[in-house]
């Protein structure tokens, strides 16, 4: 009996050293599925898309001038940037200079990302074209290096031009055009692609402006597929940037488009005043941008005026504006249910657009809707549900109209939507999940 007992913990010993083995051999099988497409139509780990290139490490090496300096872009939370030139056909890279020129994304193998989001990147936006995606033009895996190639954005990041001292100043109709461009690139990801995709790191340094300004999404290696059926959200780890996340998600972990829909009021916000969301160079009570934004709103007769980015020199249509600052407002609601879809946004951000001709000056808005902006009181909630209140909540504003002693009731094509009322701002609270 002793010896028998004794052979089956060797027998077990050997059975579990084999699947160990086996786990190891698999992990290895996954890294050269995913570099040998040409050995396997569907890698594991990877949804293989055929419009995607894959160069060796070498290739890309020379594309870059071996990563010369003065091929470097930037660095973000995946890596360094660089820029490169491959053939035009897409698939043999050249010296630098000739050729196309390209974005070469490497990754930082002890920075914060890592395989899962290499990997993240490739899945969604490997199979997704939009005009307002940065095109994934290949990627590379060889050993432990996972490079990501994409098209060239020559103006670079809005961050860079909102923020950089030296940059040329947006002027206000490149604002709306850029932000436009953004929220048409978000509601692609939520209610057109094929499966519903949560961006999750919406922020000024992932939107790239081509040649002309037009804005592009990039870096999806956040990105999380959305709720399906009647499911309203997906439970994963909270993770993003402080002061773009929502709070809601941060504290419950529930993740939803609506999600991406508060990051994008922040960043309208930021666009509007020319201020970081968190800007700890700032003294205290401005470091916190809705915060410091509040006050300002709830002054009667346009104190959002007094928040409004300088560097505009009054060049901007302040029924815009203010019409701008309501859907900061509806974006970053406290609740996410009532928060407007990005397809609404995209909506009233072309009415703006609209407006461009009464630069610098136009009528402005009642008095009265200022002081109720960000009450935050119970008359919002049940006026758009068209019940009573007594606050002039319970009108939306006809932002065309000059008078400042009616306020016109809201336009049959905007009645139902959360664009209907103005709720108050809810302060971000920061993601336990880390910055970025």
């Amino acid at each position: 009996m002793a010896n028998s007992g004794f052979w089956m913990k060797v027998k077990l010993l050997f059975s579990c050293m084999s699947k160990s083995s086996s786990r190891g051999k698999h992990t290895q099988n996954d890294d050269k599925a995913v570099a040998g497409a040409q050995n396997s139509s569907t890698p594991i780990g990877v949804h293989y898309n055929s419009n995607l290139n894959q160069f060796t490490y070498n290739e890309l090496k020379l594309a870059t001038g071996h990563f010369t300096p003065e091929c470097f872009l930037g660095e973000g939370g995946f890596g360094s940037v660089y820029k490169g030139w491959i053939g035009l056909n897409g698939r043999i890279s050249t010296r630098p200079g000739m050729g196309m020129p390209v974005a070469v994304k490497t990754l930082n193998k002890e920075g914060n990302q890592g395989h899962k989001e290499w990997l993240a990147e490739i899945n969604h936006l490997g199979a997704l074209q939009h005009p307002n995606l940065v095109r994934l033009v290949g990627f590379c895996i060889e050993d432990e290096n996972r490079l990501l190639v994409y098209e060239f954005m020559p103006k670079g990041s809005l961050e860079n031009h909102l923020f950089k001292r030296r940059s040329t100043t947006l002027t206000w109709a490149m604002r709306l055009k850029i932000m436009l461009g953004a929220a048409k690139g978000l509601a692609f990801l939520h209610e057109e692609a094929e499966k519903p995709i949560i961006y999750r790191d919406f922020k000024t340094s992932n939107i790239l402006l081509d040649s002309n300004y037009n804005a592009k999404l990039s870096d999806f290696g956040l990105a999380k597929d959305g709720p399906t059926g009647d499911k309203t959200h997906v439970s994963t780890q909270v993770i993003g940037t402080q002061g773009y996340a929502d709070p809601e998600y941060v504290m419950t972990g529930h993740l939803s488009s609506k999600s991406d829909v508060y990051s994008f009021g922040v960043v309208l916000l930021e666009m509007l005043t020319g201020r970081k969301a968190i800007d700890r160079k700032r003294p205290q009570n401005e470091q916190n941008l809705i915060e410091y934004v509040k006050p300002f709103l709830k002054i009667p007769g346009g104190g959002f005026c007094q928040v409004m980015d300088p560097r505009f020199q009054e060049q901007y249509s302040k029924r815009g504006a203010y019409k701008a600052m309501k859907i900061v407002a509806q974006c970053v609601y406290r609740d996410k249910r009532a928060r407007p879809l990005m397809s609404e946004v995209v909506k009233e951000l072309k009415t703006i657009i609209d407006y461009n001709n009464d630069i610098p000056t136009s009528p402005m808005p009642s008095p009265l809707l200022f002081k109720v902006l960000h009450d935050g009181t119970s008359s919002s909630n049940s006026s758009r549900h068209g019940g009573g209140g007594s606050g002039a909540n319970k009108y939306g504003p006809n932002i065309g109209a000059s008078s400042s002693t009616s306020v016109p009731a809201t336009p049959t094509r905007f009645q139902g939507s959360p664009l209907n009322f103005t709720p108050p701002l809810l302060s971000p609270i920061p993601p336990r999940g880390g910055n970025r």
